[in-house]
């Protein structure tokens, strides 16, 4: 990637859905250029995707983070366990007293606790410790 792959990423960052030729006057280059560089990026894997992202009704959802610290267990059997509860968005193996970090999004909390009982009642799982998101500042997990 050079410095004009950095900027089309950059402008498809603030806008996805602007016209490619807007995209290339703000890098200096054609729009086939600005084409064939997000067709390459598209086919190697640097862009994944594009998403749309709704901005959530007031109080209709609940974001939380759990660090959950097992024995007892294998880290792909947990996590095989794990792709099964919908409210689970993101699950990493960490480093430290931490083994795993879930990112949960629920419609409230009373579902939060379902499923910290339900985890809590896998065999190995020890602690389980939970951090409400209270504000979103700022989300480049999304667009990585």
């Amino acid at each position: 990637m050079d410095k004009f792959d950095e900027k089309i990423l950059q402008s498809l960052r603030e806008n996805a859905r602007q016209p490619v030729s807007a995209i290339a006057e703000k890098v200096s280059l054609s729009r086939s250029a600005v084409t064939d560089r997000i067709r390459k990026m598209e086919e190697t894997g640097i862009i994944r995707g594009y998403q749309v992202l709704v901005t959530q009704a007031r109080e209709d959802q609940v974001s939380v983070y759990l660090e959950i610290s097992y024995n007892e267990i294998q880290c792909t059997e947990m996590a095989q366990i794990l792709r099964t509860i919908p409210e689970i968005k993101v699950c990493h193996g960490v480093a430290g007293d931490t083994d795993m970090m879930l990112f949960l999004k629920a419609p409230n909390m009373a579902r939060i606790h379902e499923v910290r009982d339900r985890l809590t009642a896998i065999q190995g799982v020890g602690k389980i410790k939970t951090h409400v998101v209270m504000s979103e500042y700022i989300n480049e997990f999304l667009n990585a």
